[in-house]
């Protein structure tokens, strides 16, 4: 009997340790324990071998890593039953989307765990293997595994997998690479591919469609960079016809975030390299702020939709290889990484944490006639102090850059041609919160943090600017001799341009050029591709070159075309954004804007000319 007792006790705290080892079954805030799952509950329900049939489980997901250390990295994976993936047998009918947990009829849940052994080599035959564990999962983490793989060496290339424990079910060979060690020199070109805004469904029913996924796959066929950094809009929260209809494409959007990570192209990007994210808005809802969004409109229905913010938050969370980061009083998901001597990344919540209030379409004019009081941040007060200390604290180490992940447009964005007031393109942006702007300059002003490039998405547009503090300090737009940095703001993975889902390319360039002419020190412009763009860092220049796909694809391809490659040259007087030559597309101050049309098909490696949109 105490024999007994015993071998079941060392089996409960086995299992119990084995949950632990699953990062999501905690809250991703140390100070809201309550949005973590209770492991001891779940426990109870453990036995010594997992009572699935390793046949029947599947990674329906495959697997992918994220916030890479020096020393560590987060992987993750999903691996269900087949009742609860594509490969189900359930017979349907109409547009159903392939993932529905709020459905019965489509989808049955277990309380029995999933027992899953994970490995981390420095092989891609995982023959050398640095570090393992095993952990559990469940259907109260829809069976998503989140682990930290340690023991890593810095800046190294490491190959991992998931098996199901005590079979030979395993998940695809996933890739991932550490960071240099902070104060490391760094010897080969740091490479990151930047992302926002990816909407999976189609746009309407009979206009352009938007919905692949196909600059994910870009850089993978490449093998370009060596990480990926998405800011922001990762999901949509719509349900299929509230922004776009996936009926053409057969993408029938959940507002969830499983159907989004049935894209091949994303796949393979998780698959392929370390991803570092953030969230923005439609994680939760359109245009959020601390204590709303664009769809709460002080109704009972409203809150039930789009208020649970917490929740949704612990959902990303849960999809996404993200750490848990000196949690603090909200949930955060600000934190910073150090590319040895060479740059360190900022990622900030100009969104979530505590952002006053915003533009949500009915309070336009007042947001507009506030957008200066020196109350009004982006942040919060204790982001804003981390931030800025995080700023003086990269430039005193001796780090050659700082590169600032944000979700919005920080530069200023003019409408107008005209003399008088100027006409905010978007107060969603840094533009309506111009007192957290000027104390952001203040710092790299006053205090000589140079060398800063601002990354940005959101605004399904493509713009690089010069950072420049207007009306303080002189500005020479064509030697950018006065700008601190420069700013790279990408366009959408699939999500529809701001200036009309169906503008030509011919207004839409008509559109670029009214931009750089209203705005002294935005250097280029392109209202019309979607894509995305990879920086290339050096100790002596940051190299950004935009990839794009026309708007109007309706299919999965493997061709891009390369606008424009703008660089940050070290040298330069104060540094400048725009250093001349050529663009594919829009407007380019300081070069010339030549339409060639010559495309590269990345599956097959030619080089071809295409019709022009």
């Amino acid at each position: 009997m105490l024999q007994s007792a015993v071998s079941a006790l060392a089996l409960a705290i086995t299992a119990s340790a084995a949950f632990t080892g699953n990062l999501n079954y905690l809250s991703p805030s140390k100070h809201h324990a309550s949005l973590g799952i209770s492991i001891r509950k779940v426990a109870k329900r453990t036995y010594a071998n997992s009572p699935w049939d390793p046949a029947k489980l599947n990674f329906t997901h495959g697997v992918a890593s994220g916030d890479p250390y020096d020393d560590s990295v987060i992987l993750w994976t999903r691996v269900a039953p087949n009742m609860d993936n594509d490969k189900s047998n359930v017979t349907v009918s109409g547009y159903v989307p392939l993932y529905d947990h709020s459905t019965d009829n489509y989808v049955q849940k277990s309380d029995s765990p999933v027992c899953i052994d994970w490995k981390i080599a420095t092989d891609d035959k995982l023959d050398t293997v640095v570090d393992s564990g095993t952990a559990y999962t469940s259907s109260d983490v829809d069976f998503t595994v989140k682990v930290e793989a340690k023991k890593l060496v810095p800046y190294t290339v490491y190959y991992y997998q998931f098996s199901v424990c005590n079979s030979n079910n395993t998940s695809p060979v996933g890739r991932t690479k550490t960071i240099p060690s902070k104060d490391a020199k760094v010897d080969s070109p740091v490479r990151i591919a930047v992302y926002s805004c990816s909407n999976f469904r189609g746009f309407t029913h009979s206009a352009a469609t938007f919905g692949f996924f196909n600059a994910y796959g870009n850089p993978v066929r490449k093998d370009s960079v060596d990480y990926v950094v998405h800011l922001g809009d990762y999901i949509y929260e719509y349900g299929n016809g509230e922004y776009g209809w996936g009926n053409s494409l057969d993408r029938i959007p959940l507002p969830d975030r499983q159907i989004y990570t049935t894209d091949l192209d994303l796949l393979a990007s998780h698959q392929q390299f370390p991803w570092i994210p953030v969230w923005d808005d439609h994680e939760v809802s359109d245009n959020t702020w601390r204590d709303g969004a664009s769809e709460l409109n002080n109704t009972e229905e409203s809150f039930i939709m789009d208020g649970g913010v917490s929740v949704d938050q612990r959902k990303m969370n849960a999809v996404l290889p993200i750490r848990q980061v000196d949690m603090d009083d909200n949930l955060r998901i600000w934190r910073d990484f150090s590319f040895g001597n060479l740059f360190d990344l900022i990622m900030l919540d100009t969104r979530q944490y505590d952002r006053a209030i915003t533009d949500v379409y009915w309070n336009t004019d007042y947001v507009n006639s506030i957008k200066n009081e020196a109350s009004r941040s982006l942040m919060g007060p204790r982001q804003e102090t981390w931030f800025y200390h995080t700023l003086r604290d990269s430039s005193t180490r001796g780090a050659q850059w700082r590169v600032i992940g944000n979700q919005i447009i920080f530069s200023r964005m003019n409408e107008s041609l005209f003399f008088g007031a100027e006409n905010p393109f978007n107060t969603d942006q840094w533009d309506g919160y111009q007192a957290n702007r000027n104390r952001t300059f203040e710092v790299l002003y006053e205090q000589n943090v140079s060398n800063n490039i601002f990354l940005a998405g959101d605004s399904h547009a493509s713009w690089v600017s010069d950072l420049v503090w207007l009306g303080e300090h002189e500005y020479d737009q064509n030697t950018g001799s006065g700008s601190v940095g420069v700013e790279f703001a990408g366009s959408a993975v699939s999500s529809p341009c701001p200036a009309g889902q169906n503008i030509s390319l011919a207004n839409a360039n008509v559109g670029s050029a009214w931009l750089t002419n209203a705005n002294r020190e935005l250097q280029w412009q392109d209202l019309f591709y979607r894509g995305y763009y990879e920086l290339s860092i050096d100790y002596n220049a940051v190299n950004a070159s935009f990839f794009e796909f026309r708007p109007q694809e309706s299919s999965k391809v493997t061709r891009s075309r390369s606008l424009t490659s703008q660089s940050l040259l070290l040298h330069r007087q104060n540094g400048t954004a725009a250093v001349g030559g050529i663009a594919e597309s829009g407007s380019l101050k300081n070069g010339r804007v030549v339409q060639t049309n010559i495309t590269h098909d990345t599956g097959s490696g030619d080089y071809l000319k295409y019709d022009s949109p």
